[in-house]
């Protein structure tokens, strides 16, 4: 094969799964359409907290077109079991987290404005909307409890009668006795008390699902739009019930998009399913945006104290962090572990912290669930990290950048205090080159002809480090993973020497199909049109653990990776015979097998053919056929890491905020397609300037959603956001093959801090809360003293 043909490593491929996607060729779950299937329609309590004394479905259900009204009392009638969580925490007192029933159809309460109560199945969807409307439900209405600093107060309503207080879990990490004695030692000490929003992930494609029950084979099928469809077969035959593994096939086609919110098995997915038999037709349902509003998993939602412990040159001696973390009504599939093991263990950042103690308390409330949303417990602390380090270099009069410099890991690999191990980093570089992209040293003049035109005008610098590759198997098992994270592949080269992957991870806007054939390519010297990436479908692919976490890369790949070391080897054995030479003579490279030091060889298709022909090798030794399998268990999280700066105009008369210039400069270790990095870095910049200055779920006192739509829940638009400048910089990874290290959340991480820190920046005040919309920011600019916003 031309070696021009051949897609390498690195090469800014576009993808290749865009031209169906923007030529309208997709093929998302509410593209299906199944022979006589039904609609489904849930019907979802109006209120925060009630006791079900009642459901009345006569009059509905004599309504036109409707086919059933199933309530959770059915559900119980079949033996279909709770929704779980999947990550078992211990309190410090060694007692396991309290989790409440959660039914996929509420039996006795309903526990936030959204739960599902009943779900009404007719022949069309505005059918099923309308006996919806006529099923009447006796509603015994409770005191309810939104905040998540009043949970626990004494009085509060209780969500769930298994958690007294609303405590879901009382959780630490980190050695409290040395941190109080840092405490002791220090010179300086630095506190901050900080909420970290709670956010909508809003994926542009709503949640779908598709469920049908096969009576010949006894066999059920769901189309669904999940992450990990084989984690969610698991859960859905293991656990709920619905049927055995072998019977229940499970399939994500194109997705799109998800930011961990599909990752969960929900109720609507299992009701559908489940019902799909007890009807006898096929049963669909598709979200709408105010239903996603309400019933989606939920992410952040931190309420948190920080101290931090210096000694008299600015050199971090501990770290003190006390968070309150909203769980919701329900302990969502892995909820438990997000403001636990995935938020504490990044507290130490990019800093050489010699101590660190955390406290978690989780909590019930009669909100929708909290769950994972892109970054998943690192943004969290990055963001308490990154707000703490900057108070503390503006307190002790140090340079911004000079301040990071000086508490810096500095040689790997590096054991922090809260578990992780850093394997390889240079965050010094990172900053170097994000300074100087961003002409840091030339801010003050900026600043002046800012403030000549009126403008407030701040810099801020946000330096993340974040835990990726999710993660070795027995390390999670012992934290509590009720799974292994490993990854699995299949490479099926076929007879003409084109080549066919099935991978267990599943792309929902990251081009897998694209980067995952690159590799092939790139590996097998053929042309990247000749490889074909196969996800998403329990019935074709070996089972895998999904997409999450900035693991397809690390993980997914890595496995690809082992089973082309598997064809390869193979299809040597094979060429060895065909040339009549030995094994270890046998060279690959450029798509040909050769004779070392002669000009004897075969291309990657002949040796392809030859293998399912097998006339020319020993099928006693050698099997025909060329196709191999593997499974990667990695050795450690990898950590991605960088520098994001912003530069922002603050308007006072308006306390509009706009950013004007933002640097992203990040280490994923080795890049394998810089274009769609690039395009990874942007979309999560946008979320986190998003959380930073416009987005947030609010709850009334009453537990009533108040921003249950895109008129009140505001987006990032194009006009929020600046021309990003992006660099990379490169450490390989060591514990994996490729050495990635993952990009997927990376702005998301780290783009909150960097806008906060530039906004109190140009404030001059450190009390600017999430999200700093104009009308906070024109309130904090009208309570700031005269002299205080003059000096600025």
């Amino acid at each position: 094969m031309n070696a021009s043909n051949v897609t390498p490593l690195g090469a800014p491929v576009r993808r290749k799964e865009d031209h169906r996607f923007i030529t309208g060729k997709g093929r998302y779950t509410d593209d299906m359409n199944r022979p006589g299937q039904a609609h489904a329609y849930f019907l979802r309590s109006p209120h925060a907290h009630a006791r079900i004394r009642g459901i009345d479905i006569s009059a509905a259900s004599a309504m036109p077109g409707v086919v059933a009204i199933l309530t959770g009392a059915d559900l119980a009638q079949d033996g279909v079991g709770d929704l779980i969580c999947g990550w078992m925490i211990h309190s410090v007192d060694g007692t396991p987290m309290r989790m409440g029933s959660h039914p996929p159809l509420a039996k006795e309460k309903v526990r936030y404005v959204g739960d599902h109560v009943a779900v009404v199945i007719a022949e069309t969807l505005n059918q099923a909307k309308d006996a919806a409307a006529a099923v009447a439900v006796d509603y015994e209405v409770l005191p309810a409890v939104a905040d998540t600093s009043a949970a626990r107060a004494a009085g509060a309503p209780q969500v769930h009668e298994v958690a007294p207080g609303n405590t879901v879990f009382s959780w630490e990490l980190g050695d409290k006795a040395a941190t109080d004695t840092a405490f002791g030692q220090a010179a300086h000490v630095v506190r901050l008390d900080l909420v970290n929003n709670r956010l909508a992930p809003n994926p542009i494609e709503p949640r779908a699902a598709i469920g049908e029950y096969d009576s010949g084979d006894e066999a059920y099928t769901l189309w669904t739009t999940s992450q990990n469809p084989h984690v969610a077969r698991l859960v859905l035959s293991a656990f709920v019930g619905i049927a055995p593994e072998n019977k229940l096939r499970v399939i994500a086609p194109d997705v799109g998009g998800g930011f961990g919110s599909k990752i969960f098995i929900y109720a609507e997915e299992t009701v559908c399913v489940w019902a799909a038999k007890r009807v006898g037709r096929p049963v669909k349902w598709t979200s709408d945006r105010s239903e996603a509003f309400l019933s989606d998993a939920h992410g952040r939602d931190h309420i948190t104290h920080a101290e931090l412990a210096l000694d008299a040159e600015g050199h971090i001696l501990g770290f003190r962090v006390e968070t309150t973390a909203n769980m919701g009504a329900y302990l969502s599939t892995f909820a438990s572990a997000i403001p636990t093991y995935l938020y504490a263990t990044l507290l130490s950042g990019q800093y050489a912290m010699p101590a660190i103690h955390c406290h978690v308390d989780a909590v019930y409330t009669n909100t929708a669930p909290v769950d994972a949303y892109r970054g998943a417990g690192r943004p969290e602390a990055t963001f308490l990290v990154e707000r703490i380090v900057e108070i503390a270099a503006r307190t002790l009069g140090i340079d911004s950048a000079e301040f990071r410099r000086r508490n810096f890991v500095r040689s790997f690999p590096h054991q922090t205090p809260v578990i992780m191990n850093y394997d390889a980093g240079d965050y010094f570089a990172s900053l170097d080159k994000a300074l100087e992209l961003a002409d840091y040293a030339g801010f003050p003049a900026r600043k002046a002809e800012a403030a000549r035109r009126g403008k407030l005008r701040g810099i801020g610098l946000s330096n993340y480090i974040e835990a990726c590759g999710i993660a070795p198997s027995a390390a999670v098992g012992s934290l509590g993973a009720g799974v292994g994270l490993w990854e699995s592949a299949e490479v099926r080269v076929n007879p003409t020497g084109n080549v066919e992957v099935l991978t267990g991870s599943h792309s929902h806007g990251q081009g897998h199909e694209t980067t995952f054939a690159q590799l092939v390519s790139a590996r097998l010297g053929i042309p990247i049109e000749q490889v074909t990436i196969v996800h998403g479908d329990t019935d074709k692919v070996q089972f895998g653990m999904g997409t999450y976490g900035s693991r397809s890369g690390a993980v997914g790949m890595s496995a690809i990776v082992k089973a082309l070391d598997k064809v390869e080897a193979k299809a040597k054995k094979i060429a060895a015979h065909i040339l009549e030479a030995s094994e270890g003579d046998i060279e690959f490279k450029d798509g040909r097998f050769s004779v070392a030091g002669t000009d004897r060889g075969l291309a990657f298709a002949e040796v392809a053919l030859n293998a399912y022909v097998a006339h020319k090798f020993p099928t006693s030794e050698i099997e025909p056929g060329l196709k191999e399998g593997a499974f990667y268990d990695p050795t450690n999280f990898t950590f991605p890491a960088g520098c994001h700066v912003c530069e922002l105009e603050v308007d006072p008369d308006t306390g509009v905020t706009e950013i004007v210039n933002f640097v992203a400069v990040d280490d994923f270790g080795v890049v394998i397609n810089p274009m769609i990095v690039e395009g990874q870095v942007h979309g999560g910049i946008a979320q986190g300037v998003g959380q930073a200055l416009l987005e947030a779920v609010h709850y009334d006192a009453d537990g009533q959603l108040v921003t249950g739509s895109f008129m009140d829940y505001t987006m990032p638009r194009a006009a929020n956001l600046p021309s990003f400048r992006v660099g990379l910089t490169e450490t390989r990874c060591p514990s994996n093959p490729l050495g990635i290290k993952g990009c997927g959340e990376a702005g998301a991480i780290a783009a909150p801090p960097a806008v906060i820190n530039a906004l109190t920046h140009a404030l001059g005040t450190e009390d600017v809360p999430m999200p700093a919309t104009p009308a906070k920011v024109w309130k904090i600019i009208r309570d700031l003293p005269a002299p205080a916003l003059a000096a600025e």
